[in-house]
């Protein structure tokens, strides 16, 4: 499993297209085998800061298997026009520091 954090910056005056083309966007992820879940998370204190949480079932499903699959097109076609605005994009592995109510 592998943790993908995507960080944006957004003018509010896009705010609203911003998370409308994410709600397109998401079904290219939820039709992904290789995506286990996500999250887009938007800052109160900064609400031109979103943060994205992709959780995948390896780098190679995500980087291999959904970036070369055709559910990659309409994801990326929906989200492009963000792409400048990416403030960072990571991968990262889980640690054994885990807990949840």
């Amino acid at each position: 499993m592998i943790v993908e954090y995507i960080r944006y910056t957004i003018d509010a005056d896009r705010a609203n297209e911003f998370t409308s083309a994410y709600e397109k966007a998401s079904a290219s992820l939820r039709a992904s085998p290789h995506c286990l879940s996500y999250e887009l998370s938007r800052c109160t204190e900064a609400p031109e800061s979103f943060i994205l949480r992709i959780v995948w079932d390896s780098l190679e499903g995500h980087l291999q298997g959904f970036r070369k699959s055709a559910e990659f097109r309409p994801f990326l076609a929906a989200i492009q026009p963000y792409m400048p605005n990416i403030a960072e994009m990571r991968h990262y592995e889980t640690t054994t520091i885990d807990w949840a109510r």
